[in-house]
C-alpha cells in the first residue's frame, strides 16, 4: 500500500510539474505577442540539447529573483515527447517554481507542431532555428531579435529600465 501511495504521489506531481508546458502550434506566437502587448517582456527560444542555453537560462533566473517585472516567455523547441526533460532542465535551471506559480512572470511553451520549420517563420522569418534565440519586446511592441548568448551585464538593462 505504501508503495501504491508513492508510486500515484510521484505520478501526480510528475503530471502537475509537467502540465505548465503549454503546446505551441500554429498561431499560437501572435496571441503571445498580443497578450502582453504594452508591457515589455521577453521570449526565450531554447532547447534540451542546447548546450548555450544553460548561460541563458541562468541570467534569467537570476533576473527574475532581482526584478519582480520582468515577464518572461520560454519556448522550447523540443517536441513534446520529451516533456520530462524539458522539466527537468526548467527545473535545474531554478525556473520551474517561477513557471508554476500562479499569476506569475514566466510562461513555457513547447513546440507542438511537427512542422517545425512553420513554428521558425511564425516566430521570425529571419530566424533559421539557431539557438539560443531571444527577443526583448519594447512597451510598444517592438522587438529586438538576438542569437547566441546574451551578454549578462547589457540584458540586466534592460530589465532595470523596465517600469
Amino acid at each position: 500500500m505504501k508503495r501504491l501511495c508513492l508510486a500515484l504521489l510521484l505520478v501526480l506531481s510528475c503530471s502537475y510539474a509537467q502540465a505548465e508546458l503549454q503546446p505551441l502550434l500554429r498561431g499560437s506566437y501572435p496571441k503571445i505577442i498580443s497578450t502582453h502587448a504594452g508591457r515589455p517582456f521577453v521570449v526565450a527560444l531554447w532547447s534540451v540539447s542546447c548546450t548555450h542555453c544553460a548561460a541563458d537560462m541562468d541570467i534569467f533566473a537570476r533576473l527574475l529573483k532581482q526584478y519582480p517585472k520582468f515577464k518572461l516567455v520560454l519556448i522550447s523547441t523540443d517536441s513534446p515527447e520529451i516533456e520530462a526533460a524539458i522539466t527537468h532542465r526548467l527545473q535545474q535551471y531554478q525556473l520551474l517554481d517561477a513557471i508554476q506559480r500562479k499569476g506569475g512572470n514566466v510562461e513555457s511553451w513547447v513546440f507542438a507542431d511537427s512542422y517545425t520549420e512553420r513554428l521558425h517563420f511564425e516566430v521570425d522569418a529571419q530566424w533559421y532555428g539557431e539557438l539560443p534565440r531571444t527577443y526583448f519586446f519594447d512597451a510598444n511592441g517592438k522587438a529586438t531579435a538576438l542569437s547566441g548568448v546574451l551578454d549578462a551585464a547589457q540584458t540586466e538593462r534592460w530589465v532595470r529600465a523596465i517600469p
